[in-house]
């Protein structure tokens, strides 16, 4: 070990007492030289006078959710426009989207950090299976409804994919290996988000094993710092992109680039908007849309109390209707701003069970929750934007989360709901659907993002639609 690495070393352990996490350097002399390199680079990395912040604040003690009763409802675009002044808008708003997303300024992003443990399969979620005829899996429906906004708007729209350290090389060699689904490999960005270090509940932090620390993704929040961090701002600056549409890896039904969603997100000079649905009840897992200090602020379902979830309407329905669905419009130049200076997001706490080493470096595989891991999510950023939209949403046309094997917002529930609506796309523009007599679909339909990317995009096809008979299990491509 040279002189200078000494002395970093003899720095380090000095900073480690400080702030009562020594134990990180407890088997330094067990350690080889690339594992001790490993070692140093992780805890330089930490930033540990904000950590000793963090343990008093989220990992000691747990930080109070209670919520003030003092918050309105917030406001929203409704699904289709309420009167006639509203429609013109709507209409001026289409327009002014599509000559925005023709124009190269509007980019697709997609958070898919996660894995699909939950769903029995083993890889990156953005590579289960779930259409429901021909098995396309989320990262190809993406792809293909990414090609099809580019042919239909004489447009390149970049696609950019945050994954975490968990799947960053299966995701890209997914990608690699599918010839990037047809789309251009120089339009195809994926990149990183950033760790938090994991804690005890004494506010120590975890090894995994004597040469690293135990940490994890820092949330779909960690999106802001981590299009900074990895150059993603900078090549959407080259490419003069403006907006991006951003949604999570699990719902399928999403209209990834929405003229009218981008139109009202720029007619109003907004800097971050959000697509909303009414909640199919009070306690619906789904974040509250809310007026705070005159901000729109989203609270997490586990946050929101009793009385205010079930607040109702004088004509009975729920006072607080607006579900948040994670699908937003997101301003560059709000991005940027996000990151000039210090980034607070504030942070969110979850006690879970964190495999780890004990004192001796035997394994330790917790069987209950045994420590704290911290994340931040995007839509904390909305009240920090200067002006925040709300569009509400159809759930029927926009949302079907794959989040569970079975039951709720399962893979079954999501097929279901990629054929409902291919259907009623279809029954819209006039085609007979076979149905049984108690008005369920006798048929299994699935429509590519290449025949139809909304339900108007059907009507100039007609002739490409077969007879549907009942059983038949009809493609349109």
């Amino acid at each position: 070990m040279g002189v200078s690495t000494k002395r970093i070393v003899k720095n380090i352990e000095k900073l480690l007492k400080k702030h009562n996490q020594s134990h990180l350097f407890a088997f330094w002399g067990q350690l080889d030289e690339s594992q001790r390199n490993n070692l140093l680079g992780q805890i330089q990395e930490l930033d540990l006078a904000k950590i000793d912040g963090w343990v008093a604040n989220f990992v000691k003690k747990p930080i109070s959710t209670e919520i003030s009763t003092e918050l309105a409802p917030a406001r929203s675009y409704g699904p289709a426009p309420a009167d006639a002044e509203q429609k013109r808008k709507y209409v001026k708003a289409v327009k002014l989207g599509k000559e925005l997303i023709s124009a190269g300024k509007v980019a697709a992003m997609v958070v898919a950090g996660g894995q699909a443990t939950r769903l029995g399969f083993d890889g990156p979620k953005g590579n289960f299976p779930v259409s429901p005829l021909k098995n396309k899996t989320l990262f190809q429906i993406f792809a293909e409804s990414i090609t099809a906004v580019s042919e239909k708007y004489q447009t390149a729209c970049p696609w950019y994919i945050m994954t975490s350290p968990l799947n960053y090389t299966e995701t890209t060699e997914i990608f690699r290996s599918n010839n990037y689904y047809g789309l251009n490999q120089s339009d195809v960005f994926i990149f990183q988000q950033g760790t938090m270090p994991n804690f005890g509940f004494d506010g120590k932090i975890l090894l995994t094993d004597k040469a690293d620390i135990a940490c994890s993704p820092d949330g779909h929040g960690g999106s802001i710092k981590a299009l900074y961090k990895s150059g993603a701002i900078d090549d959407m600056k080259k490419r003069g992109v403006e907006f991006l549409s951003y949604w999570q890896v699990d719902n399928p039904l999403v209209n990834i680039i929405d003229p009218l969603f981008i139109g009202l997100h720029a007619l109003d000079e907004a800097e971050m908007s959000s697509k909303a649905l009414i909640k199919a009840g009070p306690r619906e897992k789904v974040g509250n849309f809310c007026m705070a200090d005159g901000k729109v602020t989203v609270i997490e379902y586990s946050d929101f109390s009793d009385e205010l979830a079930e607040r109702q309407n004088p004509d009975g329905s729920l006072a607080f209707q607006l579900g948040s669905i994670a699908i937003h419009i997101i301003s560059v130049s709000f991005v940027e701003k996000l990151n000039t200076g210090e980034l607070s997001l504030p942070l969110h706490r979850a006690v879970k069970r964190i495999p780890h080493i004990d004192e001796a470096g035997g394994a330790v595989e917790p069987t209950e929750p045994n420590g704290v891991k911290l994340e931040t999510f995007i839509f904390d950023a909305i009240p920090m934007a200067s002006k925040s939209v709300i569009l509400e949403t159809r759930r029927s046309e926009e949302f079907a989360p794959t989040k569970n094997a079975t039951g709720v917002d399962s893979v079954e529930t999501t097929r279901q709901m990629m054929i409902a609506r291919a259907a009623f796309w279809l029954e819209s523009a006039g085609v007979t659907i076979p149905r049984k007599p108690d008005g369920s679909l006798d048929c299994v339909i699935e429509i590519s993002p290449s025949f139809a990317l909304e339900k108007d995009d059907v009507k100039a096809k007609l002739n490409k639609i077969p007879e549907i008979k009942s059983g038949d299990k009809v493609y349109l491509s």
